[in-house]
């Protein structure tokens, strides 16, 4: 049949579930045409597609353009495309459900498949004459004979041990059969979960006696039937070991049946704890891979955990908002649960001298605790706590005042907040805040660490959403140093710093961090060198925390949703190797420039360099010029937009300030220039990590924009001239003017040899001209900001 011009089908009728796929191969075979006569089989050949629904597991072969029958067998037909050619066989006329596992029969050619629905699938050579060598020529020989039913539950084991066929399904039960499938006994808990694997003992069992004991009486036989011990693993992550004499189920392991998110390592000892969302929270041996004790929690599901300094207490936040104070050996409670937390525990840490414990939750607030001696024995008791901030909180961190050895408590959250907390002026139910600074004006910060102390100067380090690394002053809060970050893939999530293990060289330190899906190592100090960085994929669903041994040579990475707990060993030396081949001094920089050191862009760069030098001497001055190979530090903000990088006024500040105070503390003067090499570091630390992206441009036309008459998302003229002058970063009406006239290419009015000489008459009649009433994003990006857009975009904008 044929309908508007559509490729012509053919069709014939087919009961539900009743094809199975033979024999699919490539090759240049020639179909000829034959018809059915009779109506059994449902397909339609498109040009693209043969659909065979609800057979082969939903199953789609394309470029299947021909179908045809066996006019010998109409239970057989063939599809092909240009290159392939498919054989299909109708097995049966009754729901089989889906196939779990199979087996060889162990006396004879038969094989055998467990399904979804209980049955078995008797599989056998359709020629069983034929001679073996053209039976393995021939493997479409062989097909289903029988459909067996066995029970209504689903078969999810299906093995052969000795003279038995064994299935195991998904109450729990295993079951023995003869080779005529005849039951001869069953083994049941109700206390098992799903079957996933069965392992017998090699050790042969007692000759037989009485009738066999089975937990369920289920013996279909007359003669005697004793199996070997065996052992039973479950979809709910338990083993269990089964002797068969007396129908003894002992469970062996039992591990996290749903996701792990919480680990921590002790810090003197080789012991790493384990929590997960079910409440179970175990602690092993990682040098001997031992399981040392475990804990169940039946009301929530872990969260976090965090070891004392010293090791005696573990603490362990849960989804309920419970906090939970353990002995590290007994994992019994120390004291009486707290719950002041009125959503899922997110974080928690001890403060150096444990004398505070301190918690963030999803519900924005942090709460700390505090030591206290309660009949003679140490415990913590409920100090305060505070809704601090809007957003996520994404780190707590406690840190030592540099003045003494009082403690320090600050928190990061994703609304750009970092909260120092007071604790000696806090009092019961008062938590007091010392300092709140907004670190971020764009970028969303990720976590939060201790910078190691590598120079006169202590910083606090941090990560955000943008692949940057930032220092920060740990008193002033004044970002000192702005860093590329590893890229690989998603930014940082979270950091650590890993405990020192070369005592030849002190200063030598190493971060482990992890990523939505890998884990890895960066030299310090950070400086935004690439080959100082390596990362490996952990968890490909996701990792969601780390933890790092006592001694450095071990990092423990957790993957929810997997419940798995992966080791891994350091290597250092690896690490530093690569670092080494990657170049040095300014070698690594080169080479993220685009053409590296020979390249057109850095030709370029050098020559916005050395007229940033004549600007700041003047363009028109007639005086003798000092050669230099410096640029003041006013001049950087237009070699940077020169170059494709356009900073906000905020980021300028910190560009400058960056290498103003780079020497301060060590000489106490400030630098006024910048070389070349300098430079370079700079703009490739401070530039966006992948470059500017016209889909931020098209994110930002979603928010402020409306929909045309055309269906397009456009802001109108007016609007985003006001939306420039009043929102973020606000502009003046002259300054607005000077720039839309800059980027336009046109400076009304005149002006001077000089670059910056600007005359704002006919500004208002210029950018009526020059910019439409409706502004899409294309055109902001291509039209007015001159930036290069895709071939299709640039196709598809509005022309004015």
């Amino acid at each position: 049949m044929s309908q508007d011009g559509q490729t012509t089908r053919e069709m014939a009728v087919l009961p539900e579930r009743s094809l199975s796929w033979v024999l699919g191969y490539n090759s240049s075979l020639a179909v000829h045409s034959l018809m059915d006569g009779e109506d059994r089989v449902l397909l339609y050949v498109s040009s693209h597609t043969v659909v065979i629904h609800d057979v082969l597991g939903n199953r789609q072969y394309h470029l299947q353009d021909y179908i045809i029958f066996n006019p010998q067998n109409p239970y057989e037909f063939i599809s092909n495309s240009k290159t392939q050619v498919i054989f299909y066989l109708w097995t049966f006329n009754s729901v089989v459900g889906r196939f779990s596992q199979s087996v060889f029969h162990f006396n004879n050619s038969q094989a055998l498949t467990g399904t979804s629905a209980g049955k078995l699938v008797v599989w056998d050579v359709a020629c069983p004459r034929a001679p073996s060598e053209e039976l393995r020529a021939k493997p479409h020989s062989v097909k289903a004979t029988k459909l067996v039913p066995m029970q209504k539950d689903s078969l999810t084991v299906l093995m052969v041990f000795e003279s038995c066929i064994v299935t195991g399904d998904v109450k729990g039960q295993v079951k023995f059969y003869d080779g005529h499938l005849h039951l001869l006994t069953c083994y049941s808990h109700s206390k098992v979960g799903p079957i996933q694997s069965i392992s017998f003992s090699k050790t042969p069992p007692d000759p037989p006696g009485a009738s066999p004991a089975c937990s369920t009486s289920c013996t279909a036989s007359s003669q005697p039937f004793v199996a070997r011990n065996f052992i039973l693993s479950t979809s709910d992550a338990t083993v269990l070991h089964v002797a068969t004499d007396r129908t003894n189920f002992e469970k062996v392991l039992e591990e996290a049946k749903q996701a792990v998110n919480a680990i921590a390592c002790h810090p003197r000892q080789a012991l790493v704890a384990v929590g997960s969302h079910c409440g179970l929270l175990k602690v092993w041996d990682y040098q001997q891979t031992k399981y040392l004790v475990s804990r169940i929690f039946t009301q929530a599901g872990i969260q976090c955990l965090s070891y004392d300094p010293e090791g005696y207490f573990l603490a362990a936040g849960f989804t309920d908002g419970s906090v939970y104070i353990l002995d590290a050996i007994s994992l019994w409670s120390s004291c009486k649960e707290f719950k002041f937390s009125h959503g899922p525990v997110t974080h928690v840490s001890f403060s150096h001298d444990s004398e505070y414990l301190a918690t963030a939750d999803e519900k924005y607030s942090v709460t700390v605790y505090k030591r206290a001696l309660q009949n003679g024995s140490r415990c913590w008791e409920h100090l305060a706590g505070l809704h601090s901030h809007y957003k996520p909180i994404r780190s707590i961190l406690f840190g030592v005042q540099l003045d003494s050895n009082e403690p320090r408590l600050l928190s990061l959250g994703e609304d750009r907040q970092l909260v120092e907390y007071d604790l000696n002026s806090s009092s019961k139910d008062h938590l007091v805040v010392l300092h709140r600074d907004r670190i971020e004006q764009v970028a969303v910060p990720l976590c939060l660490a201790w910078y190691p102390q590598l120079s006169t100067e202590s910083f606090i380090l941090t990560a955000n959403n943008h692949y940057k690394m930032k220092l920060y002053n740990t008193m002033t809060k004044m970002c000192r140093k702005t860093l590329l970050g590893p890229t690989y893939g998603s930014p940082l999530e979270k950091i650590q710093i890993l405990p020192a293990t070369n005592t030849t060289d002190p200063q030598k330190h190493y971060l482990v961090y992890i990523t939505k899906d890998k884990v890895g190592l960066q030299i310090l100090p950070v400086d935004g060198n690439p080959h100082k960085s390596s990362a490996f994929i952990c968890h490909p669903d996701g990792v969601s925390d780390l933890a790092s041994s006592y001694d450095g040579r071990y990092i423990f990475t957790v993957g929810g949703n997997d419940c798995t707990v992966m080791k891994w060993e350091v290597n250092l030396n690896a690490l530093d190797a690569a670092a080494s081949l990657g170049g040095e001094d300014l070698i690594p920089f080169y080479n993220l420039l685009d053409g590296g050191r020979e390249g057109e862009f850095f030709r370029e760069l050098e020559d916005y360099f050395y007229y940033a030098q004549l600007r700041s001497h003047g363009i028109d001055t007639l005086e003798t010029r000092q050669v230099s190979t410096h640029i003041p530090l006013e001049e950087i903000p237009s070699v940077m937009r020169a170059m494709g990088f356009y900073p906000s006024e905020e980021k300028i500040e910190e560009m400058i300030n960056e290498v103003k105070f780079s020497k301060y503390v060590d000489t106490g003067e400030q630098v006024t220039k910048i070389n070349l090499g300098d430079f370079i570091k700079l703009y490739i630390n401070h530039r966006p990590a992948f470059g500017l992206s016209m889909k931020n441009i098209q994110a930002a036309f979603q928010v402020l924009g409306y929909d045309n008459e055309n269906g397009d998302k456009v802001i109108d003229r007016g609007d985003l001239l006001l939306l420039l002058q009043r929102r973020g970063e606000h502009m003046t009406e002259d300054e607005l003017a000077e720039c839309l006239t800059a980027l336009l290419g046109r400076r009304p009015g005149g002006g001077g040899s000089e670059p910056d000489t600007y005359d704002p008459s006919g500004a208002a009649a210029l950018t009526e001209e020059e910019i439409p009433e409706e502004i899409t994003a294309e055109i902001f990006a291509a039209d007015i900001l001159g930036l290069p857009i895709a071939e299709p975009e640039k196709k598809n904008r509005k022309k004015r």
